[in-house]
C-alpha cells in the first residue's frame, strides 16, 4: 500500500477513537428531550440543521454530481430513513421509557450485526487475531453496562422503549452496510449532505404530524439548544467522520468503534451528570481497549475474498 494511503488508514484509525465520543452526546441530549422538545421535531431540526450547513459547504460538488444524484435519488432517500429518522426520532422516543444501562446494551449489537452483515453480504472475513478482539471488546462492553454483575442480564427487562432502540440498532446496521454496498462518486463531506437532505424530507411529514397533536410541546429555547447541539457534534462530527473512515477500513473495521460507546457514556454521566465511575468500568476498559486494537490493527484487518486487502479499497 503506498505511504499516502497508509497515512490516510493511520488518520482514520486514529478518529476512529472520537467517534463514540461525539455520539455519547447525542446520549445526553436524547436523556433531557422528554418533557422539552418532541422527538421528530428534535430529530428534524437536528439534521435539518445540518443538511443545510453542508449544503452550503458542498453545494458545488452536489451540482456537479446533480446526474448521479438525480439517477439514485432513493438510495439517499433510504439511507436518510435508516440513519436519521429510524436511527435519530427512534432512539429519542425509544430514550422516553427505557434506561441508559438498556440502550448501552442493546447497541452493543450494533457491530455485531454489522460484521455479520459485512461477512455475509459484502464478502469481509474476520482472522482469527480479529475474532479474538471480538470477543474481547463484547466482554468488556457486556461488564460494563452489567456494572460488573453478569447475573444482571436474566433479569433485563425489555419496555417498550427497548423495542425502539432494538429498531434503531438493526436500522444503523442496514446503513453502514448499504453505503459499503452502494459506492458513491460524492466526497464524505457531499455524500453526507445528500443523506441528510435525505432524511429531512422524511422527517418533515411526521414531523408536521407530531406538532399537529393535542399534547405536542412547543419550541423553547432550551429545546433549539438541543436541536444545536445534536446537529454539530453528534450529527455532523461523528457522521461525517464514520462515512469518510468507512470508505477507508470497511464496514466491520469502522463499527468496531461502537464499542466504545458504553464506556464512554460512563465517563460522560460520570463528568456530565455527576454519576460514580465504577470498579467495572476500569476492567471493561481492560477488556474493550485491547479489543479495539486487535480489530483495528493495521495490516491485520478485515479482508475481501480471495485474501484481497480492504484497505487498498477507495469507494
Amino acid at each position: 500500500m503506498p505511504d499516502s494511503a497508509q497515512k490516510q488508514a493511520r488518520r482514520a484509525l486514529a478518529l476512529l477513537w472520537l467517534v463514540p465520543a461525539l455520539w455519547t452526546v447525542n446520549y445526553i441530549v436524547a436523556r433531557k428531550a422528554p418533557g422539552v422538545i418532541g422527538p421528530y421535531l428534535l430529530a428534524f431540526g437536528r439534521w435539518g440543521l445540518a443538511a443545510l450547513l453542508l449544503l452550503l459547504l458542498t453545494r458545488s460538488e452536489l451540482w456537479r454530481q446533480r446526474g448521479h444524484i438525480a439517477k439514485v435519488w432513493w438510495q439517499y432517500l433510504v439511507l436518510g430513513t435508516l440513519g436519521m429518522v429510524i436511527c435519530g426520532a427512534w432512539v429519542y422516543q425509544g430514550a422516553r421509557s427505557t434506561g441508559a444501562m438498556n440502550i448501552a446494551l442493546i447497541y452493543s449489537a450494533s457491530p455485531v450485526l454489522i460484521g455479520l452483515g459485512a461477512v455475509v453480504w459484502l464478502g469481509e472475513r474476520l482472522s482469527l487475531r480479529q475474532g479474538l478482539g471480538v470477543v474481547l471488546a463484547i466482554a468488556g462492553v457486556v461488564h460494563v453496562v452489567v456494572k460488573g454483575q453478569w447475573t444482571a442480564l436474566a433479569g433485563v427487562q425489555f419496555s417498550a422503549g427497548d423495542l425502539w432502540i432494538v429498531a434503531a440498532t438493526v436500522s444503523w446496521a442496514a446503513y453502514a452496510l448499504l453505503q459499503k454496498q452502494w459506492p458513491s462518486p460524492l466526497g464524505a463531506t457531499a455524500r453526507l449532505a445528500a443523506i441528510c437532505i435525505g432524511g429531512t424530507l422524511v422527517l418533515l411529514p411526521l414531523t408536521v404530524w407530531e406538532m399537529s397533536q393535542l399534547e405536542a410541546l412547543p419550541l423553547s429555547g432550551y429545546g433549539l439548544w438541543l436541536i444545536v447541539v445534536a446537529a454539530i457534534v453528534p450529527g455532523l462530527g461523528a457522521y461525517w467522520i464514520y462515512g469518510w473512515a468507512q470508505k477507508i477500513l470497511g464496514a466491520s473495521r469502522v463499527a468496531v468503534s461502537l464499542y466504545l460507546g458504553p464506556l464512554y457514556a460512563g465517563l460522560a454521566a460520570w463528568g456530565v451528570l455527576g454519576e460514580p465511575l465504577g470498579w467495572h468500568h476500569a476492567v471493561g476498559a481492560a477488556l474493550i481497549l485491547p479489543g479495539v486494537f486487535f480489530v483495528t490493527g493495521a495490516g491485520k484487518g478485515l479482508t475481501k475474498k480471495h485474501s484481497r486487502p480492504i484497505l487498498t479499497e477507495g469507494t
